[in-house]
């Protein structure tokens, strides 16, 4: 059984302390000793000084887990994740908001923090998310806690990517995954996610050639070192990136191949994650299969209903209603592209102005044509206020698709124009058109 001794020891090294430092002015170092060894029985007021040089408290020096506070906050923290496994995000959050975790030990707090970060997550609160990880992340930094690190920007570094931050997010991610690999830990589950993490903020941001090589080499390292979790990351990722080069039966086969091994591993919220960009790629294959998009889509809906954010579940009713009307049911079509708007609320983000095309697809396919420019007119405004980025720039694409089958040439000019700035091409000519009376 742990022991007062077994928690001063393990504290002080997760503090990165020695005994000399741990005793200061206060003990000597030999009576830190006897403690570790379990010869010296502290007092409450020597445990009380331990805990505040140590970030802890006396009732988890004295206690451990069983201490009134300790107990009752992980009890808490356990109901909230079980919350957030139920799809409640906002009863999570509120759980850990109620509770004082300034009388817990530093591990539960952290547990605390990072569960609330996931709620926040969910309930689409990217910036409060993104506030409670950084200093996390910082901490275990400072600390050397290289696992712990990575799995906490792992996190942040999708938080920051569902933001639009996209040169943070790169920030982030590749100064922790140059900590791993200088602690030799390359190969592991925590460096193959992160490193696939970051590779979408590359190809996000353009880099594609960049993101390419990036592939090669991660699923060079999960061949070699990796776990299948780690492995079938690098393959989710390595389609993402097929996906943006149009490169579609090799990110099919790419996904397949991380499907088989995510497949191995307990049920989690990458495995129907997966299996909604799985339906996305037969949804735009050549030809279009949304048939067995639709059985993917039911296959991962049930799951993010209750692990997904509203993002996510959002995505799950565009990619519904693209299936639709590849099968002719534009009304359905439409029902689902209006939940998925719904679900996004009247935050500015590019799933809305997706969602938004879904939605003018639908109604120019039941005959509404005036409808559907409104709606295409709303989806421009939006992507207007969003960074640029090649998601972006293919939404633009998209845009101008539509404005062209409508017979708008001239906001199909503006849309395909604007789609190649956001991918970085702007104009190289100067031309000047003057008019004489």
């Amino acid at each position: 059984m742990t022991t007062i001794a077994d928690r001063v020891r393990e504290a002080r090294l997760a503090a990165g302390l020695s005994q000399t430092a741990l005793a200061a002015s206060a003990f000597s170092p030999s009576y830190i000793s006897l403690i570790e060894a379990g010869h010296r029985e502290p007092t409450d007021q020597a445990l009380a000084i331990l805990a505040s040089r140590l970030g802890t408290t006396l009732e988890y020096l004295k206690y451990g887990e069983d201490g009134p506070n300790e107990s009752r906050t992980r009890l808490e923290v356990d109901y909230a994740k079980l919350d957030l496994t139920r799809g409640e995000a906002e009863r999570a959050s509120e759980r850990i908001t109620a509770l004082d975790l300034d009388v817990v030990s530093p591990a539960l707090r952290v547990d605390a923090l990072i569960t609330l970060a996931h709620a926040c997550e969910a309930l689409g609160k990217l910036e409060e998310s993104v506030a409670i990880l950084e200093p996390l992340l910082s901490d275990a930094r400072r600390r050397s806690h290289h696992l712990e690190a990575a799995r906490l920007a792992t996190t942040l570094v999708a938080s920051y990517l569902e933001a639009g931050d996209l040169h943070r997010s790169i920030e982030v991610g590749q100064a922790v995954i140059g900590e791993l690999e200088g602690a030799e830990l390359a190969g592991t589950d925590e460096h193959l996610r992160l490193g696939s993490t970051v590779l979408w903020a590359y190809v996000e941001r353009g880099d594609l050639l960049f993101a390419t090589h990036q592939v090669a080499e991660l699923i060079r390292v999960a061949e070699s070192l990796g776990t299948p979790r780690g492995r079938g990351s690098v393959y989710w990722n390595a389609a993402l990136v097929a996906e943006q080069r149009r490169d579609y039966a090799l990110a099919q086969t790419y996904t397949e191949r991380a499907l088989a091994l995510l497949g191995e591993g307990e049920p989690d919220r990458d495995l129907p994650r997966l299996r909604l960009n799985y339906a996305w790629l037969l949804l735009r294959s050549e030809p279009a299969e949304p048939t067995l998009a639709l059985e993917q889509i039911d296959r991962a809906a049930g799951a993010l209903a209750v692990l997904g954010s509203e993002v996510e579940l959002s995505r799950v009713d565009v990619e519904r209603a693209r299936a639709h009307l590849l099968l002719g049911d534009a009304a359905l079509s439409e029902t689902h592209a209006r939940a998925a708007l719904e679900r996004l609320g009247d935050a500015p983000r590019l799933e809305k102005a997706v969602a938004l095309l879904g939605l003018g697809d639908a109604r120019h396919a039941q005959g509404d044509v005036d409808g559907a420019a409104t709606v295409y007119g709303q989806a421009a405004e939006m992507l207007a206020m969003m960074s640029a980025t090649r998601q972006s720039a293919s939404a633009w694409r998209d845009l101008g698709d539509r404005y062209l089958l409508q017979g708008d040439a001239a906001a199909a000019a503006r849309a395909f124009d604007r789609s190649l700035r956001e991918a970085g091409f702007r104009p190289t000519v100067p031309i000047r058109t003057t008019v004489s009376g």
